[in-house]
């Protein structure tokens, strides 16, 4: 399949453009579809899930997983930490107290 490039306008140009890029997200999708029932599959033939050989939940695309803990407070196990975002209470007045944050890891 060739296409004189030379002989076409500019217009039909970022036509064709547009035409491809939309191809393109349109296969992408498709082929992931396709490597995601592949995997399952793969996964199945073992005995396990997705979820269980990856340890987290599936997600939607564009969603993601919440990260998991890296800091527990040790007054209160139940209170856990991921390390990101803004420090909560507890780690301020651990810190505040002369304790390494270290000593709050899980």
């Amino acid at each position: 399949m060739a296409i004189n490039l030379d002989a076409m306008s500019r217009k039909e140009l970022i036509q064709l453009k547009s035409d491809i890029d939309a191809a393109l997200k349109s296969a992408e999708v498709r082929e992931r579809k396709e490597a995601l029932k592949a995997a399952e599959s793969a996964a199945a033939e073992f005995g396990f899930s997705l979820d269980e050989l990856s340890g987290g939940t599936k997600t939607r695309a564009g969603k993601t997983t919440k990260s998991p803990a890296k800091y527990r407070n040790p007054a209160n196990p139940e209170d856990t930490w991921t390390g990101r975002g803004r420090k909560p209470r507890w780690v301020h007045e651990a810190i505040s107290n002369g304790v390494d944050i270290t000593e709050l890891e899980i």
